[in-house]
């Protein structure tokens, strides 16, 4: 019985070193709200200017209440990843964010075609997507930036370090 389903895929050989990054914000109390769109007016601001090595970002609803809504981008590779993510405007406001979460949670979980999954959950009182069957622990160590994370050897200078977010 032939289909009528128009079936088809990608051919993503061009894209050998594909990141993928699911990114979410959860507002974790009613002053949340605010933090909530101001940073979604700095991302839509900052993807309009198309970053290097960003190959597509699109805003994802993840759910209304709890009100957990993000995005999903798709990049070249990770070292333009990272660097996006150590520059400015982008560190500025990650310090900002772990500074005060602002009645938010915030976490993002990365897919690589090179293989290597990794993901961060701040301030997300209860645990979601990898968390949710493969545990929660400190990013400390090892576990603390997402190169490491990855399994990655990444030199260049994080936008902060453990030592600047834990005091030692």
């Amino acid at each position: 019985m032939p289909t009528r389903v128009n079936r088809q895929t990608v051919d993503l050989s061009a894209y050998p070193d594909l990141m993928v990054l699911y990114l979410g914000m959860r507002v974790n109390r009613l002053y949340g709200i605010r933090t909530f769109f101001s940073f979604g007016r700095k991302i839509s601001e900052s993807v309009a200017g198309k970053p290097d090595g960003l190959l597509l970002h699109e805003p994802v609803y993840y759910s209304f209440f709890p009100m957990n809504m993000g995005m999903r981008q798709y990049w070249r590779d990770l070292p333009s990843l990272l660097a996006f993510a150590r520059s400015e405007p982008h560190r500025e406001w990650w310090l900002d964010f772990l500074r005060d979460s602002g009645g938010t949670g915030f976490w993002h979980e990365t897919y690589s075609a090179k293989g290597g999954m990794e993901a961060v959950y701040d301030d997300v009182p209860r645990p979601i997507g990898f968390g949710r069957f493969a545990g929660i622990q400190r990013a400390r160590g090892p576990m603390f930036g997402s190169a490491a994370r990855l399994g990655r050897s990444d030199h260049g200078r994080p936008a902060l370090t453990e030592t600047d977010l834990y005091g030692s």
